[in-house]
């Protein structure tokens, strides 16, 4: 039998809860039943004709045999790699220095976010052209006498093209996180180091950077969870190649799903996935419980 201090709790917060019932019902329906669809998945083999089959652990044995697994895996980390190398930085870089101007910060906080507003059917057809053979990027390097890069056929460069593509388009919404923090650093700080004789570089570096070093490590971490993720330009762009160059574990799954319709398969690599991503997801909560505190 309920307590009277549950029922009148209850009572007291009914409103609170029923506005809270849609939202939750979406989160169930569409987050964790294809979470946990995914999981019973991965041990069937999955057939919405002629009805599902159990196969027991045959989809990850599938998956560790799988040649493309390990090539997937490792452009997976390199995807990540340089993410962290080419775009975690840039910005932090762009917060500092747009923080640090007397003028027109408005506009240059507009500018350096409207790259994340380009819809990626335009953004993918720019950076083809950017990267043709007879592109503008090619035409600057030959112009000043260097050779023409095959950004995109070349295996070497691809990777790095589609990191570089990303960062400029994606870099603006983080960069308005870190403006938000550096802004709200008291700026008696500043004025106190000034009068101490404190040029630009000591301010940053022992005011602005410890002062958002928590949201830096959630940053990162977020950013290797979205990166580990990343498919979507390695389809749209080169479709996992050339010589498979470009194909993610991510993009493997939705190719096991979509072209050659394994969803069990799918299902399994998914669900490893998943269990490695937990593990990123405690360190990020765990983190912002530390920063909270």
């Amino acid at each position: 039998m309920k307590s009277p201090g549950i029922l009148r709790t209850l009572r007291k917060h009914m409103w609170g809860y029923l506005f809270i019932v849609p939202a939750a019902v979406i989160f169930i329906l569409f987050l964790w039943m294809p979470i946990i669809k995914g999981f019973v998945y991965s041990f069937y083999d999955v057939d919405f004709v002629q009805g599902n089959e159990f196969v027991g652990l045959d989809n990850y044995k599938t998956v560790f045999q799988d040649s493309e697994v390990p090539v997937a895996i490792r452009n997976a980390l390199y995807y990540m790699m340089l993410g962290l190398v080419l775009g975690y930085w840039v910005p932090i870089v762009f917060a500092i220095a747009i923080s640090e101007l007397r003028k027109f910060q408005g506009f240059v906080r507009v500018a350096a976010y409207l790259p994340n507003v380009i819809p990626v059917v335009v953004l993918y057809g720019l950076w083809r052209w950017f990267y043709d053979p007879v592109g503008p990027i090619n035409a600057v390097i030959t112009g000043t006498g260097g050779e023409s890069v095959s950004f995109m056929t070349d295996p070497s460069w691809s990777m790095l093209s589609l990191v570089i593509m990303e960062t400029w388009q994606q870099f603006g919404s983080a960069m308005l996180l870190y403006l938000a923090a550096v802004l709200s650093i008291p700026r008696d700080w500043y004025e106190a180091a000034e009068m101490d004789g404190a040029g630009v570089w000591a301010r940053i570096r022992y005011i602005t950077l410890p002062s958002i070093k928590n949201l830096a490590l959630l940053m990162l971490l977020l950013q290797l969870i979205g990166t580990s993720q990343g498919f979507q330009s390695q389809l749209a762009m080169l479709d996992g190649g050339p010589v498979n160059a470009t194909l993610t574990y991510a993009l493997l799954i939705v190719k096991y799903a979509t072209t050659r319709l394994e969803l069990g398969v799918a299902s399994a690599m998914g669900v490893l996935m998943f269990l490695v991503l937990s593990v990123l997801a405690v360190l990020q909560f765990r983190l912002s419980n530390r920063r909270e505190s």
